[in-house]
C-alpha cells in the first residue's frame, strides 16, 4: 500500500498476522492503520456502501462479553468489505455445553475461516488463541488489558478533529485501573507523541502507572486545565470485586464533567467517551450532547478503523480493492 507522508510518497506494508494490542505495535504500524482507515471512510458515504476488498473471506465474531458498538461495527465492516460474517455467542454455541474456547476455535478453523474477532472477560485470551490459530485474530477487548480498535478509532477521531496527535495534551479521567480502553489509548497516544494525564480516585488508579510515561493526578481540575482532549471513562463495576468509591453521587461530585467544570477547559476542548455513557455520573447529558462532544464521531470512525483492521490482517492489500466498484 502506498501512502503519502508530507510530500514524500512512502510504501508501508502490514507484516503481522494479528492485531492484539497497541503495546506491541510501532508508531509506523499505528499510522498505517489510521491511513488505511482514512481510505475506507468515504465508502460509508456512497449510495452502495460496499467494495470487494475481502470478497471470499470469512470473518467470525466470537464475543464472550456483551457488546453493541464493537460487535455491530465489526459486522458492518466485514459486510462493507464483501466478506462473509458469522456471529457466535456462548449462549448459542457448544460453549454452553462445556466445550473449551480452544476447541471452539479449532472447530471454526476446520471450516476454513480467515479471521477471528475475539472479545473475552479474561485478559490474554485473544493472545492465547492467536498462538494456536492459523486464522488472523483481532482483539476486540480482553478483560482489563487492551481494546486496540477502540484506541485506534479514538486516535483517528483526534487526528480528524485536530489535524495531529503529536504535542496534544490528553487527559483520561475515570476508572483507569479496570479500563482496557485507557491502557490501549495510553500506548497509542504516547507512541504518536501526545502528552497523557490520567485522573481518578486513588482506588481506581493502577499502581506504578506513571512508569508508562503518563502524568498522574487525583484532582479533576488539574486534569481539565490545558487539556486539548478529555477522555471520560465509566466505572467498570463488572470488573471490580468490591465497591471502590463511596458512592456514585460522590464520584460525580468529585470527578463528573459538567458545564461548570468545562468553564476551566480550553474553548475548543474535545469530549470523548468509548461508551456506554453513564449519564449524570462521569458525564452530564448537556456535555455529552453538547458542541464539544465527538462521541458519535467516534462511533462513525470506528467502522472505518475496523474495516482497516480486517483488511490488513486478512492479507489483501491491493490498492484497487480500496476503490473498486461494487461487485455484481
Amino acid at each position: 500500500m502506498t501512502t503519502t507522508v508530507g510530500h514524500e510518497p512512502q510504501t508501508m506494508a502490514w507484516t503481522r498476522k494479528d492485531l492484539l494490542g497497541l503495546r506491541e505495535l510501532s508508531a509506523e504500524d499505528i499510522r498505517l492503520i489510521l491511513q488505511t482507515a482514512e481510505s475506507f471512510r468515504e465508502i460509508s458515504l456512497r449510495p452502495i456502501k460496499k467494495v470487494p476488498a475481502l470478497r471470499g473471506k470469512t470473518v467470525v465474531n466470537l464475543f464472550f462479553e456483551p457488546s453493541t458498538r464493537t460487535r455491530t461495527s465489526f459486522e458492518l465492516a466485514a459486510k462493507r468489505l464483501s466478506a462473509d460474517i458469522v456471529n457466535i455467542t456462548p449462549q448459542g454455541s457448544s460453549l454452553s455445553k462445556g466445550e473449551t474456547v480452544l476447541d471452539t476455535v479449532r472447530n471454526l478453523e476446520a471450516l476454513k475461516v480467515d479471521a477471528l474477532v475475539i472479545r473475552h472477560a479474561a485478559a490474554g485470551v485473544p493472545h492465547l488463541i492467536a498462538q494456536r490459530a492459523t486464522s488472523a485474530v483481532i482483539n476486540a477487548g480482553d478483560g482489563a488489558h487492551e481494546h486496540p480498535t477502540q484506541a485506534l478509532l479514538d486516535l483517528f477521531t483526534i487526528q480528524e478533529k485536530r489535524g495531529r496527535i503529536e504535542g496534544l495534551r490528553v487527559s483520561i479521567i475515570g476508572d483507569i485501573a479496570h479500563s482496557r480502553v485507557a491502557r490501549s489509548n495510553i500506548w497509542g497516544l504516547i507512541k504518536l507523541g501526545a502528552h497523557v494525564t490520567v485522573c481518578g480516585p486513588p482506588t481506581l488508579m493502577p499502581a506504578a502507572i506513571d512508569q508508562l510515561g503518563v502524568r498522574v493526578t487525583h484532582d479533576v481540575s488539574t486534569a481539565i486545565r490545558d487539556a486539548d482532549v478529555l477522555m471520560l471513562l465509566r466505572i467498570q463495576h463488572e470488573r471490580q470485586e468490591a465497591m471502590l468509591v463511596p458512592s456514585l453521587r460522590e464520584y460525580r461530585l468529585r470527578y463528573g464533567i459538567d458545564q461548570d467544570r468545562l468553564t476551566h477547559a480550553k474553548p475548543d476542548v474535545l469530549i470523548m467517551h468509548p461508551g456506554p455513557v453513564n449519564r449524570g455520573v462521569e458525564l452530564d447529558s448537556r456535555v455529552a450532547d453538547g458542541p464539544f462532544s465527538v462521541i458519535l464521531d467516534q462511533v462513525t470512525n470506528g467502522l472505518a478503523v475496523r474495516m482497516a483492521a480486517l483488511y490488513l490482517v486478512c492479507g489483501t492489500r491491493k490498492e484497487e480493492d480500496l476503490h473498486g466498484d461494487t461487485p455484481h
